[in-house]
């Protein structure tokens, strides 16, 4: 997800999409110590992706 996309979602939708990707996340370590992994960069876009949520919420946040 880009961050334009992400700048121009709501509080609730970045706290609903925060909560999915803190789940993949897990899901992607649990794959990755079980052997089981399909496509390791994923665990890379995501924690990414979580990144750039943190650093808009912060910035809603602040009123910048």
């Amino acid at each position: 997800m880009k961050i334009k996309e992400i700048r121009d979602l709501s509080a609730e939708e970045l706290a609903v999409q925060k909560a999915d990707l803190k789940k993949e996340a897990f899901n992607l370590r649990f794959q990755l110590a079980m052997g089981d992994i399909e496509n390791p960069m994923r665990i890379r876009q995501v924690r990414k992706t979580l990144a750039r949520m943190n650093t808009v919420i912060k910035e809603k946040e602040t009123g910048q």
